[in-house]
């Protein structure tokens, strides 16, 4: 990877030289290719899909379906089983309205874990209450992790859906999720996978994870905001009713009986994110032509360097010094992680502090929050030095030291 030569990809980091940006985890900075795309059918284009029957709007529908083609690759996919959405909690929530509201009944089981976004296990609670089932975490183990022996220990012949993390937000674990998707799929349960940390980090081929849902957002993915993508397994979208109603899903309306299209456009109501989905192609186009792998290695050896960094300095709470991923979450002992997070942005370092909408694992770690940085391909070893000389003048500024 030539990181100077991708740093220069990005304009935000062109305008600022300077920069520590560590907050890749909430949304990914976007490489000109990207915003050329979006700028390109605005300028060019700027109709509307489907319905014209005029040169312009043929242009625009062929780009707009192609982009659907290859979101659907990048993930290993076919053409229908992608459904575009506004972002990962929409797609999250479409999965739970539509196949849970329809599939799961009293006394059926949900499982989920405390390592969930709250997009990920919140829509399930709903679906839980009204239905009448009943909602089971996963246990955690010591270091917070989610393990193969623990989920073992909740499922039963009565789970009807798992609803869990690729990799955590806050703690920037990967679930053993291969093992865990076989053993939901022996009790005829389904999987639907939170893969918005996952999906702009690592290579993922839904066949061989065999989940039945992945949903995934297009701003950490080094594309626009206001869209995501549900991946699903064809006779399960087949089988769900849409939650939306109108323009361009419908297939014949009379006064008092309606039916759809087919998935994927059943649960795409209305004018769909034309620019956006153009743009998320060519981010995942960008991303290809530098390599998964070789970004999660990037990513694995700065977070490597930072902890180590970290555990030099006196009074630090490190959360996850053994994530897999580009993630640190981290404390400085006495102090606000809200105040800390201010005077970062003194030494132009960006990150994140809160419970990053996962109060679950910060009410687990027994912490109201987090600081959390996070790494991602255009981050360098100056970015590392920067972030961990941050720290030193944070615990100067709160008289830590």
């Amino acid at each position: 990877m030539d990181i100077n030569k991708i740093r220069n990809d990005f304009p935000v980091l062109r305008s600022n030289p300077k920069l520590a940006y560590l907050d890749s985890a909430a949304m990914a900075l976007k490489p000109d290719c990207v915003i050329d795309a979006v700028d390109d059918y605005y300028r060019r284009l700027g109709v509307n899909v489907h319905r014209g029957v005029y040169q312009l709007s043929y242009m625009a529908t062929d780009l707009y379906e192609e982009a659907r083609s290859t979101i659907a690759k990048f993930i290993g996919a076919e053409f229908d089983n992608v459904v575009f959405t506004r972002g990962a909690s929409a797609s999250l929530n479409l999965v739970a309205m539509s196949y849970g509201m329809t599939f799961v009944n009293e006394g059926d089981e949900v499982i989920t874990t405390e390592l969930e976004h709250h997009s990920s296990h919140m829509p399930w609670i709903n679906v839980c209450k009204v239905k009448g089932a009943t909602l089971k975490y996963v246990p955690l183990d010591s270091d917070g992790r989610i393990t193969v022996e623990a989920f073992k220990k909740v499922l039963t012949n009565k789970t009807k859906v798992v609803a869990i993390t690729h990799v955590s937000n806050v703690m920037g674990y990967v679930t053993p999720i291969k093992e865990i998707i076989k053993l939901a799929h022996e009790v005829g349960a389904v999987v639907s996978l939170d893969g918005a940390q996952s999906v702009p980090h690592m290579k993922i081929d839904v066949k061989e994870l065999d989940c039945d849902f992945l949903s995934f957002s297009g701003h950490k993915l080094c594309g626009p905001t206001g869209i995501g993508v549900l991946y699903g397994k064809k006779d399960l979208l087949e089988k769900m009713p849409p939650i939306e109603f109108g323009g361009d899903m419908a297939d014949t309306v009379y006064t008092h009986e309606m039916t759809f299209k087919m998935a994927p456009y059943k649960f795409e109501t209305g004018t769909p994110m034309i620019a956006s989905a153009i743009g998320l192609a060519k981010a995942c186009q960008y991303l290809e032509s530098i390599g998964l792998d070789e970004i999660s290695k990037h990513e694995y050896y700065l977070k490597s360097l930072a902890v180590e960094g970290l555990k030099k300095i006196p009074g630090i709470t490190i959360y996850n010094p053994t994530a897999e991923t580009g993630i640190i979450s981290f404390n400085i002992d006495g102090v606000h992680p809200h105040d800390a997070a201010s005077v970062f942005d003194n030494d132009r370092v960006c990150i994140r502090a809160g419970h990053h909408c996962a109060q679950l694992i910060t009410r687990h770690l027994g912490t109201i929050g987090t600081v959390r940085a996070s790494f991602y391909l255009y981050n360098t070893e100056e970015d590392v030095q920067v972030f961990v000389e941050a720290v030193k003048d944070a615990k100067n500024f709160f008289g830590q030291f």
